[in-house]
Formats: structure tokens, sequence, C-alpha cells
């Protein structure tokens, strides 16, 4: 049994997060230059500093006020992102990390059943799915209801949810005990660690290697296709 999470093992959001950080500072520069009469002293990161600071979890006020953004204009931009980031018109931006259809495959043919647990809302993870092909890999989907979920990426949320993903997947027939945890943040390495269940942290999402380790996750790879042969090979390790 793999449970997994959808943004980071499976998708690449960093496009998405980073045109989103900068349709919120220019929405900001219209709205300031509206009522103000003039400009905002703004100094837009580069994608390689946003998406290192979003690493490292520095704060998104932080990356506001470092984005030259004076006190009085972090809340109202940080409003805006929230408001953009869920847009259809940026979810576009999301595309499939390197080696993960492989992995889901993977998952498929050696018969493990492969449920994704996300703050996502089902409906945005399951049109990606079918847009790449790879609905029918994956067994069922437990998200949120919220939009905003997985941008504030709540720690007792998706303990909450994976507890109830184990609970269905129990009332269903099937053994969790040997069952798996695989996602990029603390939220899910936290998450099985309550529920009990190994974890695997992946380092090619939304977290930083060095911020991961301090997690103490079962294990930590780079990518989901590591995670998954690390997981089949515990397996056929068991059944052997």
């Amino acid at each position: 049994m793999l449970f997994c999470d959808f943004d980071g093992p499976i998708v690449d959001v960093s496009e998405r997060y980073y045109r989103t950080y900068r349709l919120g500072l220019s929405a900001l520069q219209t709205i300031y230059q509206t009522q103000h009469g003039k400009d905002l002293p703004i100094e837009p990161l580069t994608k390689k500093q946003f998406w290192q600071m979003k690493q490292t979890r520095v704060p998104d006020a932080e990356i506001a006020a470092r984005s030259g953004l004076p006190d009085d204009a972090i809340e109202p931009f940080l409003q805006q992102v929230a408001q953009l980031v869920n847009h259809p018109h940026l979810l576009r931006w999301d595309t499939l990390q390197l080696d993960a259809a492989q992995a889901i495959q993977q998952i498929k043919q050696s018969g493990v059943r492969l449920v994704l647990v996300t703050l996502r809302q089902p409906e945005q993870v399951q049109a990606f799915l079918e847009a790449h092909s790879l609905s029918q890999h994956v067994d069922q989907i437990f998200g949120a209801s919220d939009a905003r979920a997985a941008h504030l990426n709540r720690v007792e949320q998706k303990v909450a949810l994976l507890q109830q993903a184990i609970a269905a997947q129990q009332a269903l027939g099937f053994a969790t005990h040997n069952a798996w945890m695989v996602g990029d943040t603390e939220a899910d390495v936290i998450a099985g660690q309550r529920a009990g269940i190994q974890t695997v942290a992946l380092t090619c999402g939304i977290r930083s290697q060095a911020r991961l380790t301090q997690l103490n996750p079962t294990k930590l790879t780079a990518t989901l296709l590591q995670s998954v042969q690390l997981v089949l090979t515990g397996r056929v390790l068991q059944v052997a």
C-alpha cells in the first residue's frame, strides 16, 4: 500500500507558484499606482531565488519584503497570491515531475495499491491525471474541499486526511501495516509518522533536503521513481 502526496512527488508546481508570485506583484503595483499615483519599489526575485526560499520555508511575508514591498503592502500582496494561485489559467503551468509517470506505472504493474492523499481538490487532481493518461493507475484520491488548502499546507489537515484514507482502506479489507507515505513536505512526513507508517521524503518538491532531514523520515530520496523502487524492493524482501 502506497499513500502519496500529489504536488511535489507527481506534479512540479514551481512554475505556477513563481508566476503567481509575479502576478501578485504586478496586481499590487497596479493597485498602488491607482491609489497613490506612484510606483512601488518592487525588485522581483528570480525563479531560482524564489524557489530556494520556498524550499527553505522562508515565510511568504518575508519573501514579499525581500521583493521590495513596504510593510503596508505585504498583507494585500499575500491576499492577491491566495486568490490567484489556484486559478485555471495558472494551474496549466503545473507539469509532470521527471519519471513520475514511470513510477506510477511501476506501482500499478507491481500490484501495489496507490492512494493519493493531497490538499488539492480531487477534481483538480483527476483532471491532471486524465490529461496525462495516468488516472487508471490510481486507486483512490483523498483531497481537500478548500481550494486554498494546498497553498496553506496545514499539517493537522494532512494528518486528518491520511487517517481518513487509512481507515477507508482498512474498511475495504486492505492491510495497511506495511504501508508507506510518500511526500515532499513536513505535513506528509508528520502525517505518516503519526499514523505509525513508514515515510519517504522527496527532495524534488517544495522543501530542501536539509529541511526534510530534520523531520527524520524513514527514507529520503530525490524522486518518486526512486521511492517506488525502494518500496518495491522492500516488499519483495518481505515476501521472500
